[in-house]
């Protein structure tokens, strides 16, 4: 578990990973060397596993988001392996959890508006193999969407 001063660190670095070494040094009161290293030691541990720019969903035109709730057919290992393989390969879904309940699987979708996402229903994830049945439900308003895990 990182110390008091990495928490704090990852905290600045998540909320904009585009800081400077300086700029974190200020904010935590450390020698630029100092932050520069904890930095490269949350890398290395894997606690800093990537840095990504955040896109604006509506300013891209994907700004209708379904989360669709997918059953399949039988709960067999091949089953869910083929359709983890498929489901990946899908521009339009950019989370896919596997759970438990009545569901198997969530999919989290950004296409433009409901015809894109009957598109892609039609052409693209009911091809796939293995599935039995779907449930779609449409964002009517976002409430929180954070990516902070705050330790």
């Amino acid at each position: 578990m990182p110390d008091i001063t990495d928490r704090k660190l990852l905290y600045l670095l998540q909320e904009d990973s585009t800081r400077t070494t300086k700029e974190l040094s200020v904010k935590l009161n450390l020698s630029v060397t100092a932050v520069y290293e904890r930095v490269k030691k949350l890398e290395r541990e894997g606690i800093v596993s990537k840095y990504v720019a955040l896109v604006d969903r509506n300013k891209v035109n994907k700004g209708f988001v379904v989360f669709c709730h997918l059953k399949l057919i039988q709960h067999t290992k091949e089953y869910l392996t083929k359709f983890e393989q498929q489901v990946v390969k899908l521009d339009e879904v950019l989370e896919c959890y596997h759970v438990s309940g009545d569901y198997d699987y969530i999919l989290k979708i950004y296409v433009a508006n409901m015809e894109e996402y009957r598109e892609f229903m039609v052409t693209k994830l009911t091809t796939l193999q293995h599935i039995g049945s779907t449930h779609s439900t449409f964002m009517i308003g976002e409430v929180k969407n954070t990516n902070i895990i705050v330790l």
